[in-house]
């Protein structure tokens, strides 16, 4: 186990056989966070695999937010946040954040791959230092978009197990002020075009919530109004974007139930939703835990729906 600092700045890596240079920016204008000055926590990146062709990295300790951007060389104007997983413990950046860039790139969609704080590491925003994060950082993208090339109008968020209930807290709660307003950016919308909720930790209902999750979130004893604050198929109203969820029938750490409640919810304010229900591939497998499977048909389901989907009478253009 390798233990290295994060930090901000342009990053080499291999992925799959892709070799980037990666522009690396921060989230927030300062670098930390404004809420993190009252946690002592100190950020380090951890590589977790011994096979240097499958890396597995995670953050921790996070109060600098960052992204790395990864471009298509020819886009299609379209942009995916990456909210990776990891119990909101740690941001787990390969499995469920740079590898996903060949697929998506070829597509000609703009990859945004971001860290986000932890619940419980004592930042001033408490459990909605990971919804401030994504808040700014959706605003910042689409303050930048130009200069990203990408339509301010065709900006989603693809979370993943915690950061898919970091994605779906946002495109239900983009309104709501977490944090104080820092500069001019902070008047741009933070509304997600659409969420792609991957095996996403959903309900923080005792039945079905993920526990590790829900005790960084909101503790042991949490109060009713908080489990129904930090529920997101609690939160969904008729301004909630469109919808695409992915789940393993067989996850033995995040029910499926989350991404039903979900759907369920969506439904009924009338919200679009595809759901896409695997029987086999577990928690946590991304793009390299499907080899051989069904659930490995994903990505292109997700890239059909992203090309039908409607925005200001427009459609994505075909890559070429």
């Amino acid at each position: 186990m390798i233990v290295r600092s994060l930090l901000v700045g342009a990053i080499m890596m291999s992925v799959n056989g892709f070799s980037y240079a990666q522009p690396v920016f921060p989230v927030w204008p300062h670098g930390e966070a404004p809420g993190a000055s009252s946690s002592t926590v100190q950020p380090q990146v951890v590589e977790r695999s011994k096979d240097p062709s499958l890396p597995d990295r995670a953050a921790t300790g996070i109060r600098s937010p960052e992204i790395t951007v990864y471009p298509a060389e020819k886009p299609n104007g379209m942009a995916l946040l990456i909210t990776p997983g990891g119990s909101y413990q740690r941001v787990v950046l390969d499995k469920e954040g740079s590898d996903l860039a060949p697929f998506f790139n070829q597509q000609g969609y703009t990859l945004f791959v971001m860290t986000y704080r932890m619940p419980g590491e004592g930042h001033k925003e408490g459990a909605d230092a990971p919804l401030a994060d994504a808040q700014r950082a959706i605003r910042t993208l689409r303050a930048n978009a130009e200069k990203w090339h990408i339509n301010p109008q065709r900006i989603g968020i693809m979370g993943f197990s915690a950061g898919g209930h970091v994605a779906a807290s946002l495109g239900t709660r983009f309104a709501q002020s977490v944090y104080p307003a820092t500069d001019a950016i902070d008047s741009v919308s933070a509304r997600p075009d659409f969420m792609v909720l991957m095996y996403p930790v959903i309900s923080m209902q005792t039945d079905i919530a993920h526990a590790g999750s829900r005790k960084q979130l909101i503790g042991e004893q949490p109060t009713e109004a908080q489990i129904v604050r930090y529920s997101p198929e609690k939160q969904v109203t008729a301004q909630t974007p469109p919808t695409f969820l992915v789940h393993a029938v067989d996850d033995p750490s995040v029910s499926v139930d989350n991404s039903l409640v979900m759907f369920s919810a969506l439904r009924a304010k009338q919200i679009p939703v595809e759901m896409h229900l695997f029987e086999k591939g577990k928690h946590g497998f991304g793009l390299r835990g499907t080899k051989g499977l069904p659930a490995a048909a994903w990505p292109q389901l997700l890239d059909n729906w992203l090309r039908v989907l409607p925005a200001n009478n427009e459609q994505p253009k075909a890559a070429p």
